[in-house]
């Protein structure tokens, strides 16, 4: 019998994550008669010990990964549970992707004091907390007026913020909060055309070693297609802008299931923004290529200008 090491941030979150993976990987051994029993190492990241400055500002990729990717490199664990948008475009030699589950809800949502049903209902002026530039920039873009406001921390510590900060809302992702069961804290969600998400939200990644053959076996049990095929659309337009937490990018593809041996279409929208909001670049892209539909979505953001605005924010890195 084989005890797989299974690392993971050791927020509450990142933690019923990994136990969703494992109870999958659990039922999928029962089914195959395979004797694996599944272990956690929580282990953490320097973005876990970084809270008193917002992301945008820490700089550099992989604050919630690398120590997790080092661990695997050094054999201490046999694979990694994250979440996808944590996950740089650019993988460590010798780590691979092995399973994408099907993914939850992408769309950022409402956390609010007070009753409403979108961004429009928020009073002028409200103060609205989010740890990303992502979500800034769209919230000036669509609300002007409102105060927007950084606020680190785990996904609970930003809803206790809520309540002592004096915010009047908090913009959070809806996976989490789902995976959580913490539905009923969500006011209002967001459209996708109002907050495009970001690359990879509500997707989680289970990385292992390339050589590790049985792993990966087991994994490719785990993978849903179609979610594998639409974050690796965005996944693509990511590596061709190169973009990282200081630059407002957001993407949500959806595939749809192929039929007859054929690979179904991937449709694919992306958007580079100015930290300000006041510039919002968007481009959409749909073929059965995913690679191809995210590529051709980045070059079309970079002729309409975004390549000027990533370079003014990595001037300020």
């Amino acid at each position: 019998m084989r005890t797989i090491v299974v690392g993971s941030r050791q927020s509450a979150l990142a933690l019923t994550q990994t136990k969703l993976v494992i109870s999958r990987l659990e039922r999928i051994c029962a089914q195959r008669g395979l004797f694996f029993v599944f272990e956690i190492k929580p282990i953490v990241t320097r973005g876990d010990r970084i809270l008193d400055v917002t992301l945008s500002k820490v700089g550099g990729k992989g604050l919630f990964v690398k120590e997790i990717e080092q661990a695997l490199l050094d054999g201490a664990i046999d694979m990694a549970v994250h979440s996808m948008k944590d996950l740089p475009h650019r993988l460590p030699d010798g780590l691979v992707i092995g399973a994408v589950p099907p993914r939850e809800d992408p769309r950022d949502c409402v956390v609010s004091r007070m009753p409403l049903k979108g961004l429009e209902d928020l009073p002028r002026g409200a103060k609205v907390g989010t740890s990303s530039l992502r979500r800034e920039a769209q919230l000036r873009a669509a609300r002007p007026d409102l105060r927007v406001e950084p606020v680190r921390g785990n996904i609970d510590t930003r809803l206790r913020k809520l309540e002592t900060e004096g915010f009047d809302a908090v913009v959070l992702a809806a996976a989490g909060l789902h995976r959580m069961g913490w539905q009923d804290r969500i006011t209002a969600y967001l459209p996708v055309d109002v907050m495009l998400p970001a690359v990879g939200q509500g997707a989680l990644a289970v990385e292992c070693r390339d050589e590790d053959g049985p792993i990966r076996e087991l994994l490719a049990a785990l993978n849903d297609e179609p979610t594998a095929r639409a974050v690796a659309a965005e996944r693509r337009l990511l590596g061709v802008l190169d973009g990282g937490c200081q630059v407002p990018i957001g993407a949500y593809a959806e595939a749809a299931a192929g039929s007859e041996g054929k690979a179904g279409n991937v449709a694919l929208t992306g958007m580079v923004a100015s930290p300000s909001g006041e510039t919002v670049l968007k481009a959409s892209v749909s073929g059965d290529d995913p690679e191809l539909v995210g590529e051709t979505a980045a070059r079309e953001l970079l002729a309409k200008g975004a390549d000027r605005i990533l370079a003014a924010a990595r001037t300020e890195e």
